[in-house]
Order: C-alpha cells, then sequence, then structure tokens
C-alpha cells in the first residue's frame, strides 16, 4: 500500500493495514500501543488515553496481534477512525516499519493493560526536553514524587517554571520501576533515542542472523531434524512486546555510559491494571479470577459493558501496577452492545 499525503509516503504491507488515519501532519507525539485478545481493555486504555492527554497532538499506531475476538476488534476499530491499526506478521519487522514512518518528535509506547487517570502538559514536556536535551533520557507518566520516596531512590527537584519538575538517575536507580528506563507503558521519549536503541538491540546477532537464522541454508537443512525456534528467537531479537521491553532494558544497563541518565517526571499519571496475562513469552504476575478471564471480559464486551474510567479517576492508584481491586466495568450500551453502538 502506497498513501501519499501532502507530500508524507507511507508504505505497509496491503495485507496487514487495518486503516489509516489520513491528517498526520501537525501531532507531537506517536503512541505505539501493543494488543492481543483484550479489546475491552485496550478501549479503555483509548479512552483513558483521550480523556487525560491531547488527542489532536496524538498520533496512535496499534499493532494488532490477530488471534481471537476479531468482530470485537474490528468494531472497536470503527470506534477510534483516527488510530493507524497495523496487523501483526512479524513484530520486529511491523514495529520497525512503524518507526521508519513516524515523523514526530516523541514516542510514547502503550499497552492494553494500562489505564490513564491523571495528565500532564504536553508543552511542558517538550519544553524539558528542550532545556534539558543531554541530560533527559525520557520524561515519564508512572513515577511521582511519591513512589520515587517509596521506591528509595534519590531525586532532585528541577529548577523549571511555572510547575514543579523532578529528575532521578535512572543508572543509580533502586528499584524495578526506576532503574528500568526502558518501557512500554507510559513514558516519552524522543524518537531518535528509541530507534537508536531499536536498532542496536536489532543488529546485535547480524551475522548470526545471516549464517544460521530464519530463511538461511543452515536453516533449511537443520529444519527437519531438529526445531531452531529457540536459537532464532535469541538471534533474530524480540519477537513480542515482552521481548522488546527486556532486550531494550539489557541493552541500555550494558551500554548505560552512551545514555543520558534522568528520568524526569512530575506525577502518577497512568497504571498498569494486570487482571489476566495474555503473552507467551514472559509469566508476567497477575491478580485476577475467572470473571477477569479474556474469554469473560470479551462476553461483557458484547454485552455493552466497559471499564469505569470515573472509579479510577476517584480512587487513583499508588503504584504502577494494580490489581483486580481497580478494575470496575459499567454498562454503557444497552441490548446486544454491537447492535446499538453507532
Amino acid at each position: 500500500m502506497r498513501e501519499r499525503r501532502s507530500g508524507y509516503i507511507i508504505r505497509f504491507s496491503r495485507r496487514n493495514v487495518v486503516k489509516y488515519e489520513r491528517n498526520v501532519i501537525g501531532k507531537m507525539i506517536s503512541n505505539i500501543v501493543f494488543t492481543r485478545n483484550r479489546p475491552l481493555q485496550l478501549e479503555g486504555y483509548l479512552e483513558s488515553l483521550y480523556r487525560h492527554l491531547p488527542q489532536e497532538r496524538i498520533q496512535t499506531y496499534i499493532l494488532y496481534k490477530v488471534d481471537r475476538f476479531g468482530e470485537e476488534y474490528e468494531e472497536l476499530f470503527r470506534r477510534f477512525p483516527q488510530s493507524i491499526v497495523v496487523r501483526e506478521q512479524n513484530f520486529h519487522d511491523d514495529l520497525v516499519s512503524i518507526l521508519a514512518r513516524i515523523d514526530t518528535p516523541y514516542i510514547l509506547f502503550g499497552t492494553d493493560d494500562v489505564l490513564y487517570y491523571d495528565s500532564v502538559d504536553f508543552a511542558m514536556i517538550h519544553d524539558v526536553f528542550e532545556k534539558f536535551p543531554e541530560e533527559i533520557f525520557g520524561f515519564s507518566l508512572r513515577i511521582s514524587p511519591r513512589t520515587a520516596k517509596e521506591g528509595g531512590d534519590d531525586f532532585v527537584k528541577v529548577d523549571f517554571p511555572g510547575v514543579p519538575v523532578y529528575k532521578l538517575n535512572w543508572q543509580q536507580g533502586r528499584n524495578s520501576i526506576s532503574r528500568y528506563p526502558f518501557e512500554l507503558d507510559s513514558t516519552v521519549y524522543r524518537a531518535s533515542l528509541v530507534r537508536k536503541i531499536i536498532g542496536e538491540i536489532s543488529g546485535e546477532h547480524r551475522w548470526l542472523q545471516r549464517w544460521v537464522g530464519k530463511g538461511s541454508i543452515f536453516s533449511s537443512v537443520v529444519k527437519p531434524f531438529s526445531s531452531l525456534k529457540g536459537l532464532h528467537r535469541k538471534i533474530h531479537t524480540f519477537y513480542d512486546p515482552n521481548s522488546l521491553e527486556g532486550d531494550g532494558y539489557r541493552w541500555c544497563k550494558k551500554h548505560k555510559n552512551q545514555l543520558p541518565p534522568d528520568l524526569y517526571f512530575q506525577k502518577l499519571c497512568a497504571s498498569a491494571i494486570q487482571i489476566n496475562r495474555v503473552n507467551t513469552s514472559k509469566e508476567n504476575p497477575f491478580d485476577g479470577t475467572d470473571e477477569h478471564t479474556v474469554e469473560s471480559l470479551n462476553e461483557k464486551y458484547r454485552q455493552g459493558f466497559r471499564i469505569d474510567l470515573e472509579a479510577i479517576e476517584q480512587n487513583q492508584p499508588a503504584t504502577t501496577h494494580v490489581g483486580k481491586d481497580y478494575f470496575r466495568l459499567v454498562k454503557k450500551y444497552q441490548g446486544a452492545a454491537f447492535e446499538t453502538m453507532g
């Protein structure tokens, strides 16, 4: 597919682009969100994102792992026509393709189990990047003075006009949040830094990819006798959101002297509501019951239930990862949801 719009060219495969937004000019942040088998939770993510962050400044890309609940996802995509939705064929290649085509100065990653409940001024974030270009690694929306203090981190208030802004050195981080700077929930990065990190981790095993990777002569000869899946996963670097985050973390830790040292922040704006698990590469913890399985929530979605965003705004989490106590549903559409939504 080739689309020319005001001098801007996008090429995606005809097979994997579901829909695309025509007006991406003038956006400030590219939001790249990953989803699989969670249409109800993805809708909660998108609704909460646009309740608290300026939709007119954000271009959202949804990298969608096609698996189950296709009808529900298609209905969701129709309700968010401003998003560019890409059906995942090869996670690594699809993400690299997206990064090559965006032209915003900043990137914000997201996952479908995250909810926003507070906001910060995007103009202020831009000004912080402009004022501290050599020091800033990213602007985190998942750290506050309280969480930094409770995590044992040293942080300082930054000399910045008008609003309180803080920073901590992630290279000296003392907890799992502050020392994990490259994350996929709610941190704003310069697009150039994201491209650098992903480019580096993509090329770490380039010669192995060439000689023993997928499509190589060695692989075609050995394949009938032995599975090379584990080897291919390692040498082809990331292959899903969890491995992307893990590879990014390890590369940043190993090459920290090449990277800006500070995470800037103001307040906690978003948390991951961990009530179910959809990935198969890592057993992330979750706090859910039978009513929170992807099957149960999809049925609730079809019945017209949606996440109660007002409830979490009124009872804001104090940490970046919480469980079922912060997850509430409310009947938004009466009757058969897919018949009444217009």
